[in-house]
């Protein structure tokens, strides 16, 4: 009776009749009996009128309205409750106008299941947006997931479903039964849960996390303070689940935070960015397939075991970027695909709506509600879990119409282009009110292609991301370490190139889990030559990552020299201390060291010296910043050790060796060279002085100007 009812409220709950009197209808299919038990009065028996379990008490005489309560005994259990059914509707006009035209900034707090407090009487809002199904009702742990017990209430034409129900507390498992356009049942997880059950469970979970009291006020002040293109950004991505994986498959996030962050502290570096954490019912996705886009995964715990990660995080002076994926979503069929019968938040034509290469689907960018949809999951995660940034995944795919399709298979846009108008737009809105709403968080674009100003404000054309990944810095920079270095000569231009265009975006220079995967092998193993040699390219690379205009991302294990590419079913290897202490050299380096990040984003940050030199392979670049010396970085591509060897230099006096990459502390061989070098006024380069440099073998020296 009750599960098919758009309107409820006109049948249920209680209704003043013609003559004055109070009628309560109330239904429980399989009820024996019911008792009205009104706050102020003797209780009263409620008489059964239909089989099904529809009970009706009338006050037989005029009376005002009241407050009341029912004791329903069903297969002689009994429990009381305030009527779901005598509630005004919770979600105001202005919530509903706001939704619809996609402009809804606090989404995030009202859809999906809220805990809240009406009346003094505790329970849970339910509300799902399903503009084109007959019925709605909320089933779950309460009720015996009995569809017919809560039918929700239809709010007109704004395609929303609500019911408060009372007594639904934390941990109840919940999914909405909904009755298609046809009149058949589908049973749906809710698209705005803020938890799910562990799979192969898809039931939805009632959670509060927005409870959690926080104890990083001193950090989110300073966030809001900082100037992130000024800033040291060093960035250690890993995958949650499989960081310290071992006899548990998951560790929970209180025993990762336990081995995760004082690793980080000890190792310098300033962020952990963390592959999504976002529900995801397929492992093997390694959680890029959402399905919860505000829940977080059940395999690490809770959503408050989450913000205490990211609380204790910002405590030891951690930021947490996530992984955030709005490009696409899988098509379970008790997620969102044609989640009430229709595309709802997908595109009808698979031109648009089907993603070829992933199996996947594509949200409908210009429906407001779904774009309303994704704002309010972004704004989510940096609100409710005080996350410091979100690096959004596959955007290329989200601005391309014909991204990985042939001619025939995409549909141009109004004027006859393959940009993606409404994706575009989107991601200029989710910038603009991230940006106004958390200062000091970061929006991240993994975007491959040129598309201009990813990192200009939306005022001025751009997207409004902070930073771009520079994939064209990371292919080239690969594939040049990747050869040996005996082949080296005349191929310097495959790591010189991105100083061409390394200041038209804001970039991060990113060794990412997608270079270490799919038969890629790890970095390690890209790196050519026998064991020493490799490590030492290892290091070569890696310092001309943390020396070259940018911030920095590495993906775990390449700190570890893993001999093999990433499998997140099994734990990462014991770390190899050398490596490890030379990458929190690299660190401690740049935090010393303000000419390394304080002008990353401007010209005046960098300068080569010289990068001609095709038959020795040396490259030279100066790193500087106003009100410091300049700094002297200088790469020497080969096994063969260069002395003397003349690079100009911008300033007399002695320059002081302060980073060697070939130091026997961290396994190189320890060629001698002197600490400090004095310029000569010999010019060269360009530059009015010189210094004869002792160039260990594929090393790196820095080199710092002390007068």
């Amino acid at each position: 009776m009750g599960a098919g009812l758009a309107d409820p409220f006109q049948l249920l709950g209680m209704h003043p009749t013609a003559d004055g009197s109070i009628e309560i209808r109330a239904f429980c299919p399989g009820a024996s009996s019911m008792i009205m038990v009104p706050d102020e009065g003797s209780p009263q028996p409620m008489n059964r009128i239909h089989d099904d379990g529809l009970f009706v008490f009338s006050s037989q005489k005029r009376a005002d309205p009241f407050a009341y309560r029912l004791t329903v005994t069903r297969e002689r259990v009994s429990w009381t409750t305030r009527d779901p059914y005598c509630y005004l509707p919770q979600l105001g006009e202005i919530d509903l106008h706001l939704f619809s035209e996609g402009r809804h900034l606090n989404l995030h707090r009202v859809m999906g299941a809220r805990v809240r407090m009406i009346g003094g009487t505790p329970g849970v809002l339910f509300a799902v947006w399903a503009p084109n199904a007959r019925a709605v009702s909320v089933t779950g742990s309460f009720n015996d997931w009995d569809r017919r017990r809560h039918p929700m209430r239809s709010r007109g034409a704004s395609g929303v479903w609500e019911l408060f129900v009372p007594g639904v507390t934390t941990g109840d498992l919940y999914k909405f039964s909904l009755l298609d356009a046809n009149g058949f049942e589908l049973v749906k997880a809710d698209p705005y849960a803020l938890r799910s059950e562990m799979r192969p469970g898809t039931a939805s979970i009632v959670a509060d996390p927005g409870s959690y009291e926080w104890g990083d006020g001193g950090w989110m002040e300073k966030r809001g303070s900082a100037n992130p293109f000024a800033a040291r950004v060093s960035i250690y991505e890993a995958h949650a689940m499989s960081w310290a994986a071992g006899e548990e498959r998951y560790p929970g996030w209180d025993k990762l935070g336990d081995w995760l962050i004082p690793y980080l502290s000890a190792m310098g570096f300033t962020h952990v960015e963390l592959m999504p954490v976002m529900e995801h019912p397929y492992d093997g996705s390694w959680g890029y397939q959402v399905t919860g886009f505000f829940a977080s995964t059940s395999r690490m715990g809770s959503p408050e075991d989450f913000c205490r990660f990211v609380d204790r995080c910002h405590k030891n002076g951690i930021g947490v970027i996530l992984d955030w994926t709005p490009a696409h979503f899988p098509m379970d069929d008790w997620a969102l695909a044609r989640f009430d019968g229709t595309c709802l938040y997908e595109h009808e034509d698979p031109r648009m709506g089907l993603h070829p290469d992933w199996g996947t689907l594509i949200f409908n960018y210009g429906r407001r509600e779904v774009r309303n949809f994704l704002l309010a999951s972004a704004i989510h995660w940096l609100d409710t879990f005080h996350i410091d940034g979100l690096r959004v995944d596959a955007v290329a795919s989200m601005l391309y119409l014909d991204y990985s399709r042939k001619e025939g298979q995409w549909i141009p846009n109004r004027y006859g282009g393959r940009e993606n108008l409404e994706a575009a737009s989107l991601l200029r809105e989710i910038c603009h009110e991230t940006g106004c709403r958390f200062p000091g968080a970061l929006m991240i674009a993994e975007e491959s292609t040129a598309w201009p100003g990813v990192t200009r404000p939306p005022e001025a054309g751009g997207l409004g991301f902070h930073f771009k990944w520079n994939m064209g810095w990371m292919n080239d920079t690969l594939e040049y370490f990747s050869r040996d270095p005996l082949f080296r000569k005349g191929h310097s231009g495959g790591i010189t190139f991105s100083a061409v265009y390394a200041w038209s975006e804001n970039f991060i220079l990113p060794l990412s889990h997608d270079e270490v995967v799919h038969g890629k092998g790890s970095l390690y193993g890209k790196m050519p030559g026998d064991d020493f040699r490799k490590r030492a390219n290892l290091r070569l690379l890696l310092s001309y990552q943390w020396l070259f205009p940018g911030k920095q991302l590495l993906f775990m294990g390449g700190e570890r020299v893993q001999q093999h590419e990433w499998n997140p079913d099994e734990p990462l290897p014991m770390g190899d201390t050398r490596m490890e202490g030379f990458v929190a050299a690299l660190n401690t380096l740049q935090l010393e060291n303000p000419q390394l990040h304080l002008e990353d984003c401007e010209y005046s940050g960098f300068r080569w010296v010289d990068f001609s030199d095709e038959d020795s392979s040396v490259i030279s670049f100066l790193r500087q910043a106003r009100g410091h010396s300049p700094l002297l970085c200088v790469f020497n591509m080969t096994p063969v050790p260069r002395a003397p060897y003349r690079i100009g230099a911008p300033a007399p006096g002695f320059w002081t060796v302060i980073h060697n990459s070939d130091a026997g502390l961290f396994g190189g061989a320890g060629v001698p060279i002197p600490g400090s070098f004095e310029a000569n006024p010999v010019p060269a380069h360009g530059l009015g002085w010189s210094l004869e440099l002792s160039l260990p073998p594929l090393s790196c020296l820095v080199l710092d100007h002390r007068g």
